[in-house]
């Protein structure tokens, strides 16, 4: 028991907010030579980069952030950089203001392109964190002669250059989205041990007070399949109601729930409880994890590439989910019959993945 804790509390960080990478949200929009926009950044990750908390207490003040104002915009301008026909852009700072995101504080600078030739087919490039933080993400909405395009920024995708067509556009926005559906469930630990913890009695049956090997492999795949569409099903529409701007519930309560909604799986798997089939366990909590989801859309506003990115998005977090599926059913199938995998190995699972998601749940809300 205390090795398998051990080994939780390595592959699922105790940190509150262990499913949320860091994100930056990136507008601009060209009008002739000229570009303009925003770009709002982190204060964790600004602080991480370049120090902000000048007397150190761990708390950083709207002075401190002032006081940094030039190191902050030198730091994100030497991080960009927009062209146009191979030649570089001037760049330029505005104003400095604090903006929320998903319960936290970002920094966000105005910006000003002052470009060689009007711009028509613009080309941005992006390295901010990248070097000490291979988990950042960029993600960008510029707009350009009517059309809006979304991508999301990477350490193997520095650059972006404006699509040749609009079927271009809709095809690179769609892959790319659903390689961060794929990104997002698989560094969601919180997620992927709710996940895990509903696939463990997925190869058996309760009977008689006991966990008891299931013998047809369809029923399985079956009542796999219907888990993680379930939770995909329940999470896209929890996430499409908060990017679209319908339902915008506080982070603090969504990252509460999701950790308690990992404690209860874990004890259902211990003191199963008849409340109907594990599928609609996975869609009633999958509503909550859905919103855990939303600042990766929502934050950058309902744009007019919002049906393509959610499309996207849902496609890639089912495609991770099934992997995820793909890995751990054919070795719990395997052990179904084995007493040591139904009387200790899932029990203690359980019960270690509910002890972690607890610190989670405190973290997040009293801690």
């Amino acid at each position: 028991m205390k090795l398998i804790l051990t080994t939780l509390m390595v592959l699922f960080p105790l940190s509150a907010i262990a499913h949320q990478a860091s994100d930056s949200y990136l507008w601009l929009e060209a009008e002739g030579a000229n570009v303009s926009g925003r770009w709002d950044v982190a204060i964790t990750d600004l602080e991480m980069l370049i120090g902000i908390d000048a007397d150190g207490d761990g708390e950083i003040t709207w002075g401190e952030v002032s006081d940094r104002g030039d190191a902050i915009a030198n730091t994100l301008l030497s991080q960009l950089t927009i062209g146009v026909d191979g030649r570089e852009c001037a760049l330029s700072s505005g104003s400095l203001q604090i903006a929320p995101h998903a319960g936290s504080n970002y920094v966000s600078v105005v910006l000003a392109a002052q470009c060689p030739q009007a711009v028509a087919a613009p080309v941005v490039s992006y390295n901010l964190l990248f070097a000490v933080d291979p988990g950042h993400r960029g993600l960008m909405r510029f707009e350009h002669d009517g059309q809006q395009v979304a991508t999301v920024f990477t350490p193997g995708s520095r650059e972006w250059t404006w699509p040749a067509s609009e079927q271009a556009s809709v095809a690179a926005t769609l892959l790319t989205f659903i390689v961060e559906g794929i990104w997002h469930i698989w560094i969601g630990y919180d997620h992927v041990a709710f996940l895990v913890l509903l696939l463990l009695p997925a190869v058996l049956r309760r009977r008689e007070g006991q966990w008891l090997p299931a013998q047809r492999l369809t029923d399985i795949a079956v009542d796999t399949t219907k888990i993680v569409t379930a939770f995909t099903l329940a999470h896209s529409v929890t996430l499409a109601a908060a990017a679209l701007g319908w339902v915008n519930p506080p982070m603090g309560i969504v990252e509460a729930s999701i950790a308690l909604s990992v404690v209860l799986a874990g004890l259902h798997n211990i003191f199963p409880v008849r409340v109907g089939p594990r599928w609609l366990l996975a869609f009633v909590f999958g509503l909550v994890h859905g919103f855990g989801f939303a600042n990766v859309l929502g934050e950058l506003g309902a744009g007019a590439t919002l049906v393509t990115e959610l499309i996207g998005f849902n496609l890639g977090v089912e495609i991770g989910q099934l992997a995820i599926a793909a890995v751990v059913l054919p070795l719990i199938y395997a052990l179904r019959n084995v007493v040591f995998y139904r009387r200790v190995l899932v029990p203690a699972v359980s019960v270690a993945t509910a002890l972690v998601a607890t610190h989670w749940l405190l973290d997040r809300t009293i801690l």
